[in-house]
């Protein structure tokens, strides 16, 4: 009975400190629902990414220096991308601990809302400086809570610098990220107004990522569609031309 209890304490002490939730905010969390969710836009970056064995691309779970208990200081970023991690030991702590993985994430991105302008700007962009996060991005859909629809900033001796935006012939805004080697865009909404309503005149935008090498977008379900569609009309179009040179 004594070696149960004794075994019981240690498989407990050696249990990974979890970090609760964050908290809840509606508006946050539905301007990143329609930015990640409803465009399948983290699911795309993450095939895209591949090696899910050491690859993380997640969010809206907290990141973190070390396992503490205090919260102060602790961000919630919309997106992180780290490369060379260990998965496992994320979903244990409930978050990204730097001190764990051994290496801060390579990437963080913050979708902007009403209420977060300010922090994203600001605050964050020091924080995530001062946990040498090499690359920090903000997409605003609107333009007005962030004060530009797209900004990024490069790590450079221990500062952040400003990475060059440049806005496309078709209206979209577009930065190059070194950490994931693609394109961030800031691109025109391609469906009805889902948010905001007509009479605010509000520019609404979609966050996308672009292939430098191509300049098309990484695989999405709509473009392995297409491709699978014209696959199949090459094939139908090859056998009709087979069938009419048959004697």
């Amino acid at each position: 009975m004594t070696t149960a209890d004794t075994s019981a304490s240690t498989t407990q002490a050696r249990k990974p400190f979890g970090f609760p939730d964050p908290p809840e905010d509606p508006e946050d969390k539905m301007t990143n629902f329609h930015q990640m969710a409803v465009t399948g836009n983290l699911h795309h970056l993450v095939h895209h990414l591949g090696n899910p064995e050491t690859t993380l691309a997640v969010g809206e779970k907290y990141l973190a220096l070390t396992p503490t208990r205090s919260l102060a200081g602790v961000r919630y970023p919309d997106l992180l991308v780290a490369f060379g991690v260990d998965p496992g030991a994320y979903y244990a702590s409930n978050a990204y601990v730097i001190a764990e993985q051994g290496k801060p994430p390579d990437f963080v991105l913050e979708v902007a809302s009403r209420s977060s302008g300010r922090l994203d700007t600001v605050d964050k962009r020091r924080d995530y400086a001062a946990l040498l996060i090499p690359e920090y991005w903000r997409f605003d859909e609107t333009g007005r809570f962030h004060g530009v629809k797209l900004a990024g900033d490069r790590l450079v001796d221990g500062e952040y610098i400003a990475i060059e935006i440049e806005e496309l012939p078709d209206g979209s805004w577009q930065g190059y990220s070194g950490a994931l080697n693609l394109n961030v865009r800031w691109e025109p909404a391609a469906f009805p107004p889902y948010r905001y309503g007509p009479a605010q005149g509000l520019p609404r935008g979609l966050l996308g990522w672009y292939d430098p090498a191509t300049g098309l977008p990484i695989a999405s379900f709509e473009s392995e569609r297409e491709r699978a569609a014209a696959a199949e009309a090459r094939v139908r179009e090859l056998e009709e031309r087979l069938r009419n040179q048959s004697p």
